[in-house]
C-alpha cells in the first residue's frame, strides 16, 4: 500500500468518527445510512422495556394497596407437580436471591415480596431502601414512569364541545352480533376437516365431521359425564361444536340432574360424623317415629331431583345457565383465605430499630377442600399454598394427625397436616332461616362443622358461596360467622370477624374431579 492510499484512508477514518460522533451527540438529527440500523435496534430494546414495565407495574400497585377483599388472593391453578423439597447433589432447590445494592434494588425488591404476600420481608427492605435513600420512591416513579411518556391533556371550551353537533350514526353501519345470534348463525355450519399441509394435495381424512347429529349428540353427552369442563371447551375447536355445546340442552339436562357434577350430589342434610364416622342407621324425627337413615336420604335425593326439573324454565331459562348460576359447592380444587394484619413488636434493648417499637405484619392462610361424601378439612397455617396443596389429603391428614403432640416428624412435607381438622358440610336446605334473601342467596349459604383443637371443642363455620371476577361462578366463600361449642358446658362463643377474609377457589389438577 502507498503513502497516498494510506494518508487517503486515515482521513476517510477520521471523516467516519467526527460523523458519528456528532450524530451521537445530536438528538434531534436523522441518523446517517451507516449507523442507522444499529442505532435503532439499541433504541428499540429500551422503548420495550419502558412500554412493558409502565403496563406491569399499575397492576400490581393496585393489587397491592386497593383495600377489596377480592386483591388477597384471586384463584390460582396449582396444575404442576408439587415441587421437589430439601437440597440435590446438582445444587440448592432455590435460585439464590439477587444481590442488593442501591436502595433502589431494595425498594424493587420490596415490591415483589409485597405483592407475593411476604409483608415482614417487604417491611425490612422498605425501611432499608429509605435509609439508603430517603427519596427512594421519587427514583422508583422517575425510572418506571418517566415525565415525558405522558401527553398533556387537550384544552377543549365548554362553548366548542357545545357548537359542534352530535353526528348521527349511519344507518348503513352493521351492527355487531350478540352472542346468541352469533352461536345460531353457526347452525347450518359443518365440521369441516384440516387443510393439507400441502397445496394441492387431498385433504386429510375427518370421520367426525361425516356421523350425523345424533351419533355426534350421544358422544358429547358422555363427554360432558366423564368430565363438563372438557365439554365446555369442545366449544373452542370449531363453529360447529361452539353451535352443540351452546344449543344441546339435554345434555346441560344430565348434567344438572347427575350426581358426577350436578345438584344431585350436594348435601343439603348431613351426611356423615364430624369425625367422618358414617351416621347412625336409625334416625328419630321430630315427631317422635323411628326411621331408617338409608330411606330419609334416597328421599330426600328424589326432592332434590324433583326441584332442580321444576327450576327450568324459571327462574332459570336453560339448563346450562341453571347450572352456571346455581350455587354448588366445587370439588377440583380447594378454597384458600389469606389473611394479613398488623401488630406491634417488642422493642430490643441489642437491637436498633427504626422509627420506635418493631411492627409486625402478620400473614396466615385458611384452607377448605370439600368432599363429595360430605366431609371436609380444614386448615390454618402460616405455610403457603404451594406448600400446602398437595398435601390437603385424607391420606396425609390421617398419616400426621397427632404429629404435633408427639413432636417428631415436623420436617416430613406434608408434616403440616398435623394441624388439620377433620368436619362436615352441607348447603342450606328448608328448615334453615331465609328471611328477606333470593333464591340463590338461599342456595348458596353453606355450614360447616369440624373438630375443634381440643378434644371438648367443635367449630362451626358459616359462609356463602359467591362469585369472583368476570365469568367465574362459585370461587369465593363469604364468611357470615365463626363459632365455638363446649361440649363439656354445652355453652356456643363466636369468633370475632375482625381478621375473616373471603375464601377464593383454586384448581389442583392432581385432586382429579374430586372423591
Amino acid at each position: 500500500m502507498t503513502s497516498g492510499s494510506s494518508t487517503q484512508l486515515d482521513t476517510e477514518l477520521e471523516s467516519f468518527r467526527q460523523q458519528w460522533l456528532t450524530d451521537l451527540h445530536s438528538k434531534g438529527n436523522q441518523p446517517s445510512s451507516t449507523s442507522g440500523p444499529r442505532q435503532g435496534e439499541s433504541s428499540s430494546a429500551p422503548a420495550k422495556h419502558r412500554r412493558k414495565v409502565s403496563a406491569q407495574v399499575p397492576a400490581r400497585k393496585k393489587a397491592i394497596y386497593a383495600e377489596d377483599d377480592n386483591d388477597y388472593l384471586h384463584g390460582q391453578a396449582f396444575d404442576e407437580a408439587p415441587p421437589p423439597t430439601g437440597h440435590t447433589l446438582t445444587g440448592p432447590s432455590k435460585e439464590p436471591p439477587r444481590e442488593l445494592v442501591s436502595a433502589l434494588d431494595h425498594f424493587e425488591e420490596a415490591m415483589e415480596r409485597e405483592a407475593q404476600g411476604n409483608m415482614g420481608d417487604s417491611l425490612k427492605l422498605y425501611r432499608q431502601a429509605y435509609k439508603l435513600d430517603n427519596t427512594v420512591d421519587k427514583r422508583y416513579r422517575e425510572k418506571h414512569f418517566p415525565p415525558g411518556h405522558t401527553k398533556p391533556k387537550k384544552q377543549v371550551s365548554a362553548a366548542k364541545e357545545t357548537s359542534e353537533p352530535v353526528q348521527p350514526q349511519e344507518p348503513d353501519e352493521p351492527q355487531p352480533l350478540t352472542i346468541q345470534e352469533l352461536i345460531a348463525s353457526f347452525s347450518t355450519l359443518a365440521i369441516e376437516p384440516t387443510p393439507p399441509d400441502v397445496e394441492g394435495m387431498p385433504q386429510p381424512p375427518c370421520p367426525i365431521s361425516e356421523l350425523p347429529d345424533e351419533l355426534l349428540s350421544h358422544i358429547l353427552l358422555d363427554v360432558a359425564i366423564a368430565d363438563v369442563a372438557d365439554f365446555a371447551r369442545l366449544s373452542l375447536v370449531c363453529k360447529r361444536l361452539a353451535y352443540l355445546v351452546s344449543s344441546e340442552q339435554r345434555i346441560w339436562r344430565r348434567v344438572c340432574i347427575g350426581r358426577e357434577f350436578g345438584f344431585q350430589g350436594l348435601w343439603r342434610h348431613w351426611g356423615i360424623e364430624k369425625e367422618w364416622q358414617p351416621l347412625p342407621e336409625w334416625t328419630e324425627l321430630p315427631s317422635g317415629d323411628i326411621v331408617n337413615t338409608r330411606d330419609i336420604q334416597e328421599a330426600r335425593m328424589r326432592e332434590e331431583h324433583i326441584k332442580t326439573l321444576s327450576l327450568v324454565p324459571s327462574p332459570y331459562p336453560s339448563w346450562q345457565t341453571q347450572f352456571f348460576r346455581r350455587p354448588r359447592i366445587r370439588f377440583n380444587g380447594c378454597y384458600i383465605s389469606t389473611v394479613n394484619y398488623v401488630r406491634s413488636g417488642q422493642q430490643s434493648t441489642n437491637q436498633a430499630t427504626w422509627g420506635g417499637a418493631p411492627v409486625l405484619i402478620v400473614t396466615y392462610y385458611r384452607y377448605l377442600r370439600f368432599y363429595r361424601d360430605g366431609s371436609c378439612i380444614s386448615l390454618q397455617t402460616t405455610s403457603e399454598p404451594g406448600d400446602v396443596v398437595h398435601h390437603l389429603t385424607k391420606d396425609e391428614l390421617a398419616r400426621h394427625k397427632g404429629d404435633k403432640d408427639r413432636g417428631h416428624a415436623s420436617n416430613l412435607p406434608g408434616a403440616v397436616m398435623s394441624l388439620a381438622l377433620k368436619g362436615r358440610w352441607r348447603l342450606a336446605n328448608e328448615e334453615d332461616e331465609s328471611h328477606g334473601k333470593t333464591l340463590e342467596e338461599r342456595e348458596g349459604d353453606l355450614y360447616i362443622e369440624t373438630e375443634g383443637v381440643k378434644p371438648r371443642y367443635m367449630y362451626r363455620m358459616e359462609l356463602s358461596l359467591r362469585n369472583a371476577g368476570k365469568g367465574a361462578r362459585n370461587n369465593k366463600l363469604v364468611w357470615r360467622g365463626f363459632y365455638s361449642y363446649n361440649k363439656l358446658s354445652a355453652d356456643w362463643g363466636q369468633f370475632g370477624p375482625k381478621n375473616d377474609k373471603p375464601f377464593f377457589f383454586s384448581r389442583v389438577r392432581s385432586y382429579g374431579f374430586g372423591a
